[in-house]
């Protein structure tokens, strides 16, 4: 099992700043990467084909429903019965950005919502979108999904009630994940640094944070920096990079995780008003090889719950509630890129820690939960699977 670093407390004489001069995914870092994964008859699932899909990012359940939402980065909504394995798409999608890491993103619906049936329910969708002078921001809409036959299913009155600040040059780095509050009274969306590293620390714009929006996408009553309006009243934490997985544990309490530039991989617990540090503390370093200095215990930022060198590369998160695996029940569970692996990370108080990986064959995007308790992973790419993952 490769190591995980916790609580690095290492640091360096000077931050020496450089640009991302990685490939524009920004999701490969510069790094080898060995990996000793479990496969084969020691997992403790089996592994069945549901469905293919192109470039799947994100998905959900529509709770209370077996109805599996599937997010395609090129800018399509399907969805599958997870019963019979039929897939349709779903019309009233926005036109997005589709370039580098933008296009559709996450897809969340509202909890309370459970009982409601597929004929009218609230549904949210991320996504990125051009602006001027080949400039591009990530943006969160509502809308209300409409299925008036189990197999026909339309978006109506979407309209974007967030928007990524400012929009800038690039195409990586939007994140955009969405998590509802289990009170169901809030939106968390992560918003990533765009590649541009210097606005995580800057609280002016929203580049590099967690903002907390009420549902209809105004700033939250209680956010850390209310008093000082417009887009700073949106903020919850800052100081992230590139947040690909977000979920809620069973004390209420929001973990993400993060991809660090060349090292440096986290997974935070995510705190009101906390300052997570980038670009100005990392475990990793720049691509070209520049040092960051590490965290430390003095260095005043929130630190990493775990941290990993070489990296995961994560796609996604949940953490885990069912019953089916009970020897993960409350684990952060993250289905890697770069690793092809699923890694089972075991939450310790304020702390975490890595107890496997399982090796899969290709890279694994976005995971879902069932309400049976399984799992469902989507590989990335063209032609990617959708894999359920059931108990032995």
């Amino acid at each position: 099992m490769p190591s995980v670093r916790l609580f690095t407390t290492l640091s360096l004489p000077a931050l020496m700043l450089a640009s991302c001069v990685n490939a524009e995914t920004g999701e490969t870092a510069q790094t080898s990467n060995e990996i000793s994964a479990t496969t084969g008859p020691a997992t403790p699932f089996r592994s069945s084909e549901v469905a293919t899909f192109e470039e799947p990012w994100a998905m959900a359940f529509a709770p209370g429903t077996q109805m599996l939402f599937v997010t395609e980065k090129a800018g399509t909504l399907k969805f599958v019965d997870t019963t019979s394995g039929t897939v349709r798409t779903v019309s009233g999608v926005p036109e997005v950005a589709y370039a580098g890491q933008g296009g559709l993103g996450d897809v969340a619906f509202l909890p309370a919502e459970a009982a409601a049936t597929l004929q009218s329910r609230t549904i949210y969708l991320s996504w990125a979108e051009f602006g001027e002078a080949d400039t591009a921001g990530a943006v969160v809409g509502k809308g209300t999904l409409v299925c008036a036959e189990p197999n026909a299913c339309t978006i109506e009155g979407l309209s974007v009630i967030w928007r990524q600040t400012p929009k800038v040059s690039g195409r990586g780095h939007y994140s955009h994940r969405l998590a509802i509050s289990p009170d169901g009274k809030y939106l968390f969306v992560a918003s990533g640094d765009r590649q541009k590293m210097e606005p995580a620390q800057d609280t002016t714009n929203t580049l590099g944070t967690i903002v907390r929006l009420n549902l209809d996408g105004t700033p939250a009553a209680g956010n850390p920096l209310a008093a000082k309006g417009q887009e700073t009243a949106q903020i919850w934490s800052w100081g992230h990079r590139n947040i690909l997985g977000m979920d809620w544990d069973a004390q209420g309490r929001l973990w993400e995780v993060e991809h660090g530039p060349a090292g440096g991989d986290e997974l935070n617990l995510v705190q009101r008003a906390a300052n997570y540090g980038w670009p100005v503390r990392s475990n990793g370093e720049h691509y070209d090889g520049d040092p960051i200095p590490d965290h430390s215990a003095d260095d005043g930022f929130a630190q990493p719950a775990a941290f990993w060198t070489p990296v995961i590369a994560p796609g996604d998160m949940l953490i885990y509630t069912g019953d089916m695996f009970s020897a993960w029940k409350g684990h952060a569970l993250m289905p890697g890129l770069k690793t092809k692996a699923l890694i089972d990370v075991a939450i310790e108080g304020e702390g975490a820690r890595e107890m496997k990986r399982y090796g899969f064959e290709k890279r694994l995007r976005a995971i879902a939960e069932g309400p049976d308790g399984a799992i469902y992973i989507a590989e990335d790419g063209k032609g990617a699977k959708l894999m359920k993952l059931t108990a032995r």
